[in-house]
């Protein structure tokens, strides 16, 4: 009829709420499906919708598989990078100060060697002591750290005669003690003699009537044409000789003393004495012993490690002239000066793998100016030190510390006592220039290695532009820059 609405027709209201179940059971299968096939990313599922009473159940269709491109994730990187050191310190005014002369120096970083700041640090100059450490770590690979150096007395060919053969030891004490740490003294070598002559029955009884000074072992020259005599004179350093008492020093216990023009005949006055009244009236003479003479007494020095450190700690040039002679020959190179031109640079070749083109070694003490090295070979050098490879340990604890010890102990005073205890370093100093060269421990944590040449510098001005610019060099660390 007009007028009727549909809920007022039963029949139409069941069709309608029959129509409405079946729309949903299909619309509820269809989401169950698809987000079955959703979850399980495969082609083959097939999902049925729970059957509702009264309503059909529909047949599903299988849901289709993606067809879209594979997307691959980069590899990642296992540890993140390192961030790059950015490089912006500069000591180059430093390095142009006016006080430094002819500037001339090389700095790496020990860690991995590499060189962080060069000023002409190819050429090869002069070294002043800076030489030392040359000399001492040829000394520590071939003689090594433990040996001794004896000297010896034996019988003489004639009755009466006894022969002080000389071994090398300019530090044989001519008393008890003198500044060298260890030394041997001519007393108690003196005591073995008189104990073994008198229980000699060829002997017993009677006075020894010549003692023979054997100085045979160093050859040649005992003064390098190319010193300065003033250094003799005014006492840093004796003439080279393979038979000394205390550096041949007037006084045994001064680091800095007057030495004498016959080193042997001291040395043999000093025995003489010793001796006493056994020998009194002895004849001093110069000559060498006979093949297998019997030994009558025989003292040994301290090991090459304390001389060493001695040779460096207080730049002395006759102890480090002994270590560089025994070293050529015990490599069979020769006894002379001139033996260490090839001695020297070998054994740091074969011992530490540097190269010897350019090296000019004319002593072991560094006092002439013809000597010739590059600033980059002494900092090659001194990573190894800083690395302690073999026995340069030894030498590494040895150099002279900032404000601390041997001649570094007057240094860095004022506003450079900043790097008091962080630089170690050999110094350097002649007539023609100053040097240094060594290690610090920077500000950063860093450690570089570094060696300074201050060609035709005065003492004064040049030790202290060298001074500022080490401090320079601790201040920047790591983040030194080569402009």
């Amino acid at each position: 009829m007009p007028g009727h609405s549909a809920s007022q027709n039963p029949r139409r209201r069941r069709w309608l709420v029959a129509g409405g179940w079946s729309a949903l059971v299909v619309l509820g299968a269809a989401s169950v499906a698809g987000g079955a096939a959703f979850a399980s990313g495969r082609a083959d599922v097939s999902v049925t919708a729970p059957a509702l009473s009264g309503a059909p159940t529909p047949a599903l269709s299988p849901v289709p598989t993606a067809t879209g491109p594979v997307v691959e994730r980069r590899p990642q990187p296992t540890t993140a990078a390192a961030p790059a050191i950015v490089r912006t310190c500069s000591v180059d005014a430093l390095a142009s100060a006016g006080g430094l002369g002819t500037f001339q120096g090389t700095v790496r970083d020990a860690s991995t060697g590499s060189i962080l700041f060069d000023r002409g640090g190819e050429q090869f100059s002069r070294t002043a002591s800076v030489m030392k450490v040359l000399t001492s770590a040829a000394a520590l690979a071939v003689l090594g750290p433990d040996h001794r150096v004896t000297t010896r007395v034996v019988r003489g060919a004639a009755a009466g005669e006894i022969v002080l053969v000389g071994g090398g030891d300019v530090t044989l004490a001519s008393g008890a003690s003198n500044i060298y740490n260890d030394s041997a003294s001519m007393n108690d070598l003196a005591a073995q003699v008189k104990a073994a002559w008198s229980d000699d029955p060829l002997s017993s009884g009677s006075a020894i009537s010549t003692i023979t000074l054997d100085a045979s072992m160093f050859t040649g020259d005992t003064w390098q044409p190319s010193w300065n005599r003033i250094e003799q004179t005014e006492g840093s350093t004796a003439e080279v000789a393979a038979l000394m008492v205390d550096g041949d020093r007037a006084n045994p216990s001064a680091d800095t003393s007057p030495r004498s023009d016959d080193p042997v005949a001291r040395a043999g006055q000093a025995f003489r004495s010793a001796l006493g009244s056994l020998a009194s009236g002895a004849r001093l003479t110069e000559g060498t012993a006979t093949a297998g003479a019997t030994t009558l007494g025989s003292v040994q020095s301290a090991p090459v490690s304390t001389m060493v450190q001695e040779a460096v700690l207080r730049s002395d040039n006759t102890e480090a002239e002994m270590l560089a002679r025994l070293t050529a020959i015990t490599l069979g190179a020769g006894s002379s000066f001139s033996a260490l031109q090839s001695a020297i640079p070998a054994a740091l070749r074969d011992a530490y793998g540097l190269d010897p083109a350019g090296l000019v070694i004319v002593d072991g003490s560094g006092l002439s100016d013809d000597d010739a090295v590059s600033t980059r070979y002494i900092t090659t050098l001194m990573d190894k030190v800083n690395a302690r490879e073999a026995n340069l340990g030894v030498l590494l604890d040895g150099l002279p510390v900032a404000d601390q010890t041997g001649t570094l102990s007057y240094r860095f005073t004022g506003g450079n006592s900043v790097v008091n205890g962080k630089v170690f370093a050999k110094t350097g100093s002649i007539d023609s220039g100053n040097m240094l060269a060594g290690v610090v421990h920077a500000a950063d944590g860093s450690v570089l290695t570094f060696a300074f040449f201050a060609l035709g510098s005065q003492l004064g001005s040049g030790r202290e532009a060298l001074d500022a610019l080490t401090v320079g060099l601790y201040t920047c660390g790591n983040a030194l820059s080569n402009h």
